[in-house]
């Protein structure tokens, strides 16, 4: 097993280069030990994971007839694997930032991985695909460091949060107004044409999103789609982010700091990119105001 891992944790790109092409799923390559790939984005090339690292990723488990049915993002210690076409061997082929797909056992999935029974929409001797993508790979002491900061948010992460914001604040030199009742802070980049937004009103936005150390978790403008919604209806966006457009006027784009009650709570995202207790940065441009019926 570990000389199936060593050769490959030399990495994807060695194995484009020199892996065979798969006959059963055409524009893949194959591995010695069965793992069909096929690369789709390239990340830094330098962060790579290896057995005891930690790792998040974007993953969707699909049936070898495309039906999809898990998609998620997930953090978990890699570990060797323990036999040869395991999803580990999938893993320890990425490295930070890179995106590909891959054709694994389905059976060894299900009874060796998971130590599962094999589901009835499972054909006998099929594959699975899975796409992966590689969003973070942590040392097991970069894990540790983190997990030991973010017990102590809970243990009081109400005082713990305003001393982050607040050593935010004074390390940006930002000219900010005074926070609202709620706590959102707002800093106004561009000024819009005066027209408000009202409750009914369809109004059309482009947002950023990143944590207080700079890093992005959302950007509509990477997608290249802005966001549409009626405001004022539940469910639409997280409460800060209401509150601050509501704030705004057609054409402005703004700065909003949101302590995490009116972010993503105590229970982070739902896709785990946000963790529990967190203060967010959203920059807004509120493109279009349409009034809604009176």
């Amino acid at each position: 097993m570990n000389k199936a891992l060593g050769l490959l944790s030399v990495g994807l790109l060695f194995l484009v280069s020199c892996g065979t092409k798969s006959s059963r799923f055409p524009e893949f390559s194959v591995t010695p030990t069965g793992v069909h790939y096929k690369l789709i984005a390239l990340g830094d090339g330098t962060t790579r994971a290896t057995p005891t690292d930690y790792i998040t990723v974007q993953i969707s488990y699909r049936t070898e007839a495309d039906s999809l049915f898990f998609s998620g993002v997930r953090k978990f210690q890699l570990t060797e694997p323990h036999f040869e076409g395991s999803i580990d061997e999938c893993f320890a082929m990425l490295a930070q930032g890179d995106s590909a797909s891959f054709y694994i056992n389905a059976n060894s999935f299900f009874l060796k991985t998971l130590e599962a029974s094999i589901p009835t929409f499972i054909e006998p001797n099929a594959f699975l695909r899975v796409d992966i993508r590689m969003l973070e790979v942590q040392t097991e002491k970069q894990y540790q460091q983190e997990k030991e900061a973010f017990l102590t948010w809970i243990e009081d992460f109400g005082e713990y949060e305003k001393v982050i914001l607040r050593q935010y604040l004074q390390d940006e030199h930002l000219e900010i107004s005074p926070a609202t009742g709620s706590g959102l802070f707002y800093i106004s980049l561009n000024k819009g044409n005066g027209q408000a937004v009202h409750v009914g009103d369809t109004v059309t936005v482009h947002y950023e999103g990143r944590f207080l150390n700079g890093k992005y978790f959302d950007s509509t403008k990477k997608r290249s789609e802005a966001f549409q919604f009626v405001y004022g209806q539940k469910w639409q966006v997280i409460d800060g982010l209401e509150e601050a457009i509501g704030l705004m006027s057609e054409g402005e784009r703004a700065l909003f700091i949101l302590p995490s009650d009116i972010a993503f709570g105590q229970g982070g995202s739902s896709t785990g990119i946000v963790p529990p207790f967190t203060s967010v940065i959203f920059e807004v441009e509120l493109v279009e105001v349409k009034s809604g019926k009176k």
